[in-house]
């Protein structure tokens, strides 16, 4: 099976598809079985959206005064401690394997 033929939303093929699952349509997909002769429409649909990050995007951490044991496993994974807001900021693939994901401080990211 081949797939000759992408559409996106609005484009000539896509607009009946279009009223019927609105800006949940990313594209419209025309394949081709050759060995049965036959031609398949498909659709791809969003079914879900959430906020993601990439893995290397720096974030701020809180690690409170006396974890000190916390303090040097977020150093080693290199952690850079910021004196001014007394925050460590590291990559967020970091944060999330120390487990530190609850402690990323939302408003500096």
């Amino acid at each position: 099976m081949s797939i000759r033929l992408t559409r996106k939303p609005g484009q000539k093929g896509t607009r009946r598809l279009q009223l019927v699952y609105g800006d949940k349509l990313v594209c419209v997909r025309y394949r081709y079985d050759e060995a049965k002769r036959k031609r398949s429409k498909t659709v791809e649909l969003v079914v879900e959206e959430r906020e993601w990050m990439p893995d290397d995007t720096l974030v701020r951490v809180r690690v409170a005064w006396g974890e000190k044991e916390l303090g040097v496993k977020v150093k080693r994974e290199g952690g850079r401690w910021l004196s001014d807001v007394k925050l460590w900021e590291l990559p967020y693939g970091k944060a999330v394997v120390l487990g530190l994901g609850e402690r990323i401080v939302r408003d500096w990211v």
